[in-house]
């Protein structure tokens, strides 16, 4: 295999593990430092031990590929993580909930659109954060504003899904305290895809969260309830308890806009709880399965949140992400 790839399938299994952050992006560092060179300059060890961006871990992966061989640290990875694909898994087209480095994704917004199209995606909602968690770089209107200009240029250039793929915009927008929207109305309404979720004040009593949740699911701009209970089981971050509210209300006023209950793919959340999920279906929810992908290797855990849905008993026609793109946008563009 060639060593750009090597460097590159390395970088996207630590990500999809959720590994420390600089483990793969030192990857992706040694991949673009060596992108424009030739087999032969490959093959100079000595000169590549000087070259800013390699370390020994990516020299040897260098080596190992250039000898024909998969390298060593990549078939490990390969083999500590080879998850089953599931039925649905296949008859997904798309994600809804992705971040760049706009906000705290750590790739540019190329990159994941790139990372994605090569997953087969038909498209990908861009949906970097809103002002409100600072923690999290979110995007004012402005930036917004100017990153929407960037998703154009983007489409543009390929064709606007000539080529099979389109990046959508969007926004993980915060929901306020009182259910409000963090980000300009208008604004939302120029966006393709708007995902809205809870980051703060998690532990507020059930009848506020209740009244919150509602006050996002009937909004006319929301499309997706993303990670509901805000709950974490696991990973670097520590273990959360979920939100506590009233599940069925939350869900039928989901049900009465049509707004995708959000089955959030990352591990460490697995929000909401299997629990939760039969509420909603017996609500009549539609449902988006999504990556919540803040780096280009995690967008491939859709395949775990596939799994999910398919123990779960989701029906692939209630998920919206099964859908066909100009569906897709019918669905979204129901009250913009």
């Amino acid at each position: 295999m060639e060593p750009v790839d090597a460097l590159l399938e390395i970088a996207a299994l630590l990500e999809r593990e959720r590994a420390s952050r600089y483990r793969s992006k030192a990857f992706r560092t040694a991949a673009a430092a060596i992108a424009e060179l030739s087999r032969e300059q490959l093959a100079d060890t000595a000169a590549l031990r000087r070259r800013e961006g390699i370390g020994d871990s990516s020299l040897a992966v260098i080596g190992q590929a250039l000898a024909g061989e998969v390298p060593d640290y990549l078939a490990r990875l390969r083999e500590r993580y080879a998850p089953a694909r599931s039925a649905l898994r296949g008859l997904l087209r798309g994600d809804l909930h992705c971040h760049s480095d706009w906000s705290d994704g750590t790739t540019s917004i190329t990159e994941m659109a790139a990372a994605a199209r090569a997953l087969g995606h038909e498209y990908l909602a861009l949906t970097d954060h809103s002002p409100r968690l600072r923690v999290a770089n979110g995007l004012s209107a402005g930036r917004l504003r100017e990153q929407l200009e960037v998703v154009a240029e983007l489409n543009a250039a390929g064709g606007d899904g000539a080529a099979g793929f389109t990046l959508l915009s969007g926004i993980e927008v915060d929901i306020l305290d009182d259910g409000a929207l963090d980000q300009d109305d208008a604004l939302l309404g120029d966006l393709d895809v708007v995902v809205a979720s809870a980051h703060s004040k998690l532990r507020m009593d059930a009848v506020p969260m209740t009244r919150r949740l509602v006050a996002a699911a009937s909004h006319p701009r929301v499309d997706v309830l993303g990670h509901v209970t805000g709950r974490l089981i696991a990973g670097e971050r520590g273990t959360r308890p979920p939100s506590t509210f009233d599940a069925r209300a939350v869900f039928d006023a989901c049900a009465a806009h049509r707004v995708a209950v959000e089955i959030n793919a990352r591990p460490e959340r697995e929000d909401p709880p299997d629990e939760l999920i039969a509420v909603a279906l017996e609500a009549g929810c539609l449902f988006s399965i999504d990556s919540d992908a803040h780096a280009p290797g995690q967008l491939g855990l859709l395949d775990e949140g596939a799994a999910r849905a398919e123990r779960a008993g989701v029906p692939a026609e209630r998920i919206v992400t099964t859908w066909p793109l100009d569906r897709l946008r019918a669905w979204t563009a129901r009250a913009r």
